[in-house]
């Protein structure tokens, strides 16, 4: 499953920092050219909560063939299409696909876990799309070097292969057996968990700021002078990888709600530090605060949630994660934007802060109404 999914960010963010180049030379305006990453999140936003639950229903591991399949025929399409709007249009669909594989995987990879150690497996196979995200860029502008076309082939490609691993993983109900965790059985119901999404909201505090983080913290070290542009992004993958290696191992011992607690407090110290940062070491500190609590958050959230959803209805529980924290990277990111142009950049992080600090307080008040994080049995 890390192979899996490494092979997945691998793919996608080759695409997602080429794809507005592309935009821009078939016409599109600067503004214009960001609507690819836009309208893949918000799509994959809006269909998380329904492709999860129909993915419980065709089966994990066959909804990951499915998926890389579909994804490996919309990547090589893409090398075909000469208008904006096509290109948009298709990757609408591209989102929607997106939303079906990253909740098939979670809750496949989930199944794959000793529940004794869930937030600690978790946090290992995340680290896929970390060190896939930190060389995907590069290569796919090296790759797009040589052409657009080259590149949507490279990464259909790379998804075939994907598809391929995907088909020689065991059906879920064997990886479950052999992980020792409860038997999944047939899914005889279809619906939104909205007790996930409701508490995932706490998520989605703190990813709004990571979308303005991703979008905009180079153009930030650009306006005062930091070099190399990337040092935000550079110390946070770091912290997130370093975390996960050092805490992953007590993270099931220590309690997923205390470690999530703490890691929902992290960020918002990170988010202060670089609204008044005034140079590197600002950016490397904001960084690594940022990533500690970061890259705990994910795998401590769906540990505790997994507790109290039934086996046969993680896609959906995983559907409704998905569709909350996309949500908070897409308005994060626009809202940045918009902050950014009119108070500049340090009211931006500003705000990203103090929303975040509301994240621990939500959650609390969210859990104790919605009695989520509770074992099922």
């Amino acid at each position: 499953m890390f192979g899996f999914s490494f092979l997945v960010f691998i793919s996608v963010f080759q695409l997602l920092p080429v794809a507005p180049y592309r935009m821009l030379a078939l016409g599109a305006t600067p503004a214009s050219a960001g609507w690819f990453l836009g309208l893949l999140t918000i799509s994959c936003a809006v269909a998380a909560p329904f492709t999860g639950p129909l993915c419980d229903r065709v089966g994990h591991r066959r909804s990951l063939i499915l998926a890389g399949a579909l994804l490996s025929v919309i990547t090589a399409s893409y090398a075909a299409v000469g208008d904006n709007r096509v290109l948009l249009a298709i990757v609408v669909v591209h989102g929607v696909v997106w939303s079906a594989l990253m909740a098939a995987s979670s809750a496949y990879a989930t199944s794959t876990i000793p529940p004794a150690r869930r937030a600690e497996g978790l946090g290992y196979w995340g680290m896929s799309s970390i060190l896939a995200i930190g060389v995907a860029p590069s290569i796919g502008f090296w790759v797009y070097g040589f052409g657009w076309r080259v590149l949507c082939l490279e990464l259909a490609v790379l998804n075939v292969l994907m598809t391929t691993v995907g088909w020689l993983l065991p059906d879920e109900r064997v990886a479950a057996a052999e992980a020792g965790a409860a038997a999944i059985v047939e899914v005889r119901q279809f619906g939104i968990e909205w007790r996930v999404i409701l508490l995932a909201l706490s998520l989605s505090l703190i990813s709004f700021g990571y979308g303005g983080l991703t979008s905009f913290s180079a153009l930030f070290a650009d306006a005062i002078g930091v070099t190399p542009r990337s040092t935000f992004l550079t110390a946070m993958a770091c912290s997130v990888i370093v975390s996960r290696l050092l805490v992953g191992r007590r993270l099931d011992r220590w309690g997923a709600s205390v470690v999530l607690m703490a890691s929902l407090v992290i960020p918002v110290c990170g988010l202060a530090l670089l609204a008044f940062a005034g140079g590197r070491l600002g950016f490397v500190l904001a960084g690594l605060a940022f990533g500690a609590g970061f890259g705990l958050m994910w795998p401590s959230f769906a540990t505790l949630v997994m507790a109290s959803i039934p086996v046969a209805r993680r896609g959906a529980a995983f559907g409704a994660i998905l569709a909350a924290f996309d949500t908070g990277i897409g308005v994060g990111s626009a809202t940045t934007g918009w902050m950014v142009r009119a108070h500049g950049f340090r009211m931006a992080y500003a705000l990203a802060a103090v929303l975040a600090a509301l994240a621990l307080p939500y959650f609390l008040l969210a859990r104790r109404r919605l009695h989520l994080g509770e074992a099922v049995h």
